[in-house]
């Protein structure tokens, strides 16, 4: 189909082939589309297109272009050269040679285990996840984890990274090992730093991938309520502090996963058919 490639966002440009083919991208796309959808091109929301321009010519909006600015956990070194986003490595494809290098990944989650399976597979020497949890509570669906285990990616849980060393660019990381604490008000336990625990690791690279956060620029153009964590704050049915604007997936704090992306685009559009009726 005509320009199909324009189509699928972070599934297309952001989720490795072998987690997500192609074909059964292209396939779900096609049958969106068929159901009549219309598609205009060349519009970017807070460039060349307004929220208040799609208020007037619509009954409703919906809002769902997530949230895919890599976070920093802001430690001394992160400005160095060898220092990545994962959420950027994964979406441009802009990779540096890994071969006979050695790669740390900093995160527990999907993009995580995307980034190591996929850094392993470009011949870096070492590939480390480190997560500052236990196994147990990292938010990776188990079976990425398991597949990155089997593909030669090492894990090292309850360990931190404090510090990125190096003159100009990345030589060394300095980590600390955790113990997990259940304190006063919390759910989880938590993880705590281990005084005198410290300890180097010779590394070439390092990926940052430790979440995302919405592009600021263009919230402050929508003019939305916003959450305390930043992201489009919403009711139980999806509405925005804006009536009839709607938002769901990333942009909105949910789950960072597509299945929970999809099912508050899903959930939203029930909301918008209820109050349009």
């Amino acid at each position: 189909m005509k320009n199909m490639i324009n189509f699928g966002g972070i599934l297309r440009h952001g989720i490795p082939d072998f987690r997500l083919g192609k074909d059964v991208l292209d396939k779900t796309i096609e049958a969106i589309l068929s159901l009549g959808i219309k598609v205009e091109y060349n519009r970017e929301l807070g460039n060349n297109l307004s929220l208040d321009d799609l208020q007037k010519e619509y009954d409703a909006v919906f809002l769902g272009f997530g949230a895919n600015i890599p976070s920093k956990m802001n430690i001394e070194g992160e400005d160095l050269d060898g220092v990545y986003g994962g959420n950027s490595l994964l979406e441009t494809g802009n990779h540096p040679s890994y071969k006979g290098k050695k790669v740390a990944v900093i995160g527990g989650g999907n993009v995580a285990m995307d980034c190591s399976r996929t850094i392993k597979r470009l011949d870096a020497d070492k590939v480390y996840v480190i997560y500052r949890r236990a196994e147990k509570q990292m938010p990776a669906e188990a079976k990425e984890i398991e597949d990155a285990k089997k593909e030669g990616v090492e894990f090292l849980f309850q360990n931190n990274i404090v510090k990125i060393l190096g003159k100009d660019k990345v030589e060394k990381i300095e980590c600390i090992k955790t113990q997990l604490v259940k304190k006063e008000g919390e759910i989880r336990e938590v993880p705590v730093n281990i005084e005198n625990s410290n300890y180097e690791m010779d590394m070439d690279i390092v990926v940052m991938a430790v979440g995302s956060s919405p592009e600021k620029e263009l919230l402050e153009k929508l003019g939305l309520n916003l959450n305390k964590w930043g992201y489009i704050d919403t009711d139980e049915k999806h509405m925005t502090s804006k009536k009839n604007v709607y938002a769901g997936g990333d942009i909105s704090g949910s789950k960072a996963t597509v299945a929970w992306a999809a099912r508050t685009g899903r959930d939203a559009a029930d909301s918008i058919i209820e109050d349009l009726k």
